[in-house]
């Protein structure tokens, strides 16, 4: 099989690594590898794992709010370097008030990287995101932030006037989604026992979405690897000349262009770029890849010299929080060693 160094790393990570995953690699816009492992948890109500398996996609979510910011930029309806606070009111007089779009996509805006769930058990979550303090000043740093897109969440809300899930319906169709019903809940991997919701299953795993009820703008969707090799083939087939979808061409390749320079991960428009060799897509893709990661065990990377993509889903997190980079790295590794390069 063409794909079997990639199928033995994933095989011989079930129930070690992950109880379930889902792995999607497309060359040249076409699927080239999918398969599933395993089932969605370890224990009798566990159920087999399918290639349409949703997951939670935990800070994939990104991408998927990150494409309808920019929708709402390509219809005029948001400017990527106004200032928010027009939407935002409470940003007005507060060294907030220069946060823009851009800012926020790109993790410049000198907002928190989050909050301990813990600590904010009995606030509103939305509102302590907009009035936490800033930790620098807008546009000087790369902060990873929750909170920054949550505030972007909370921009596309008012500018719509529906709520986030509603404005992510309206775009993507039935999947990916918010909330998966009662009925789909078990055929959702489990992720973590986390001493505080017991067995965490089709219910968000990030506290601070759990707690907004589900939606939010940096986690909360769930979905499959189709799902997420169609968004990320937006930005792919764009760079290498297939027609642009969601978003018109100039603004699908800004959006995978160095957008803030950092020593551990630069920055695009919601993407991360590969920056060095340590980074989860490994070794051999190129510096010009782009990517993203989710804390349950969700990746994607795609190649634009190669033409290539690869998703990643699991729930990672089932046995515990131990660093998947190794694991992911390896599985980047072998998906570029079985595509030929020509």
């Amino acid at each position: 099989m063409r794909f079997q160094p990639v199928h033995e790393i994933l095989r011989e990570a079930i129930g070690i690594e992950f109880t379930a995953a889902v792995a999607r690699v497309q060359h040249r816009g076409s699927v080239v590898f999918e398969r599933a492992y395993g089932v969605t948890r370890d224990d009798a109500l566990g159920r087999e794992v399918y290639a349409d398996t949703p997951f939670d996609l935990a800070s994939l979510t990104k991408l998927f709010v990150s494409t309808l910011a920019l929708q709402a930029v390509a219809a005029g309806t948001l400017e990527l370097d106004a200032p928010l606070s027009r939407v935002i009111p409470e940003w007005s007089g507060r060294s907030h008030a220069a946060i823009t779009p851009r800012m926020l996509l790109a993790h410049t805006s000198g907002m928190n990287s989050g909050a301990d769930y813990r600590a904010i058990l009995d606030e509103n979550v939305e509102a302590f995101a907009l009035s936490a303090e800033l930790v620098a000043k807008p546009g000087d740093r790369v902060i990873y932030s929750d909170l920054g897109f949550v505030a972007l969440g909370v921009a596309l809300e008012r500018t719509y006037g529906r709520s986030l899930a509603a404005v992510a319906r309206g775009s993507f169709g039935r999947s990916p989604i918010f909330r998966p019903r009662a009925t789909q809940r078990l055929d959702v991997p489990a992720t973590e026992d986390d001493g505080w919701r017991g067995r965490v299953q089709g219910f968000v795993h990030d506290e601070k979405a759990y707690l907004m009820g589900g939606v939010a703008g940096h986690a909360g969707l769930f979905g499959t690897a189709a799902d997420v090799a169609a968004l990320t083939e937006c930005y792919l087939g764009p760079l290498r000349g297939r027609r642009a979808t969601l978003l018109p061409r100039d603004l699908a390749r800004e959006a995978t262009a160095l957008q803030a320079d950092d020593p551990v991960l630069r920055r695009g428009l919601g993407w991360a770029l590969k920056t060095t060799d340590e980074n989860s897509c490994g070794r051999r893709m190129d510096f010009s890849s782009f990517g993203h990661t989710g804390f349950v065990g969700t990746c994607v990377w795609a190649d634009p010299v190669r033409d290539l993509q690869g998703v990643l889903l699991t729930n990672g997190v089932y046995f515990g929080r131990a660093d998947m980079r190794d694991l992911r790295a390896s599985f980047y590794e072998a998906m570029v060693q079985c595509v030929p390069s020509a």
